[in-house]
């Protein structure tokens, strides 16, 4: 494990996918995934079990890993940081971050929201959060139609290792597989300031009160319904890109509000 995973638990691994793959691919679902001919070594440092906020991770060989839950992506504010196999983070390459599979190693992530797909090198650990899965760059969060929100459900496959870095050839990895074309709507003009933070949300506005006043000028509590009770979501912003809102998100998340999500609008 790296200095950088230590220090930026929910820190997305990243960068580049170049590496060594045979010609073919097979296909799983309509979504080709790539052999790899060329497999790059397990780091064994990051097989090591792990202890962080108090708990203890065990990663291991996992063949048959397909697991649901969420996936969130991280951008800018970790670009160049080393990630736990030494490899640099970039944001716009096609990788991931997960808890406990082999690495370097290759993951198909599908949007259960939209049917899309890609296949990513999980090259770093995390994330730390309980409700999470996977942590994406922003590159594939894009892929995946998942920018805007932030936070969405996946399916996370394990396919094996992944190939070494390096070489001539680039890693061939799965076409997105496009959902049947939703009925057209009218698509609201763009608005400065339309990303948010939601700190979190309270039954009770007292609570939610106290946490906007630590938070900040930019903090307010906003009224939502839950069935026939309120609930008051505290609010920051507004930030007039998903960039500059996720930048916001990192730094709250870093004053103890693991949940934070980036919103658009309210």
């Amino acid at each position: 494990m790296t200095a950088g995973f230590l220090k930026g638990a929910c820190t997305v691994a990243l960068l580049p996918l170049m590496a060594a793959c045979a010609t073919g691919a097979r296909t799983s679902g309509g979504t080709r995934i790539p052999v790899v001919s060329d497999p790059a070594p397990i780091v064994t440092g990051t097989m090591r079990p792990y202890q962080i906020r108090g708990r203890w991770y065990h990663p291991a060989e996992q063949p048959n890993y397909d697991e649901t839950g969420l996936a969130s992506w991280y951008g800018d504010q970790f670009n160049g940081r080393p990630t736990a196999t030494g490899e640099r983070f970039d944001m716009y390459a096609l990788t991931a971050a997960h808890k406990t599979l082999p690495l370097p190693g290759l993951v198909e992530v599908t949007n259960l929201a939209n049917g899309r797909s890609v296949v990513l090198r999980i090259n770093d650990r995390g994330p730390f959060v309980d409700n999470r899965i996977i942590d994406l760059s922003r590159g594939a969060a894009d892929q995946l139609g998942m920018l805007e929100r932030g936070v969405g459900e996946v399916r996370v496959r394990y396919l094996g290792p992944a190939p070494r870095l390096g070489s001539a050839q680039p890693l061939q990895y799965a076409a997105t597989v496009a959902p049947a074309p939703p009925p057209p709507r009218a698509q609201p003009a763009p608005e400065f300031g339309a990303y948010w933070i939601q700190a979190g949300s309270f039954s009770d506005r007292r609570a939610a009160r106290r946490v906007a006043d630590r938070l900040g000028d930019r903090a307010t509590v906003d009224v939502a319904s839950r069935g026939d009770s309120p609930l008051y979501r505290v609010l920051i912003g507004p930030w007039p890109d998903p960039n500059a809102a996720e930048s916001a998100r990192q730094a709250v998340v870093a004053r103890g509000y693991a949940d934070a999500l980036l919103i658009s609008n309210r």
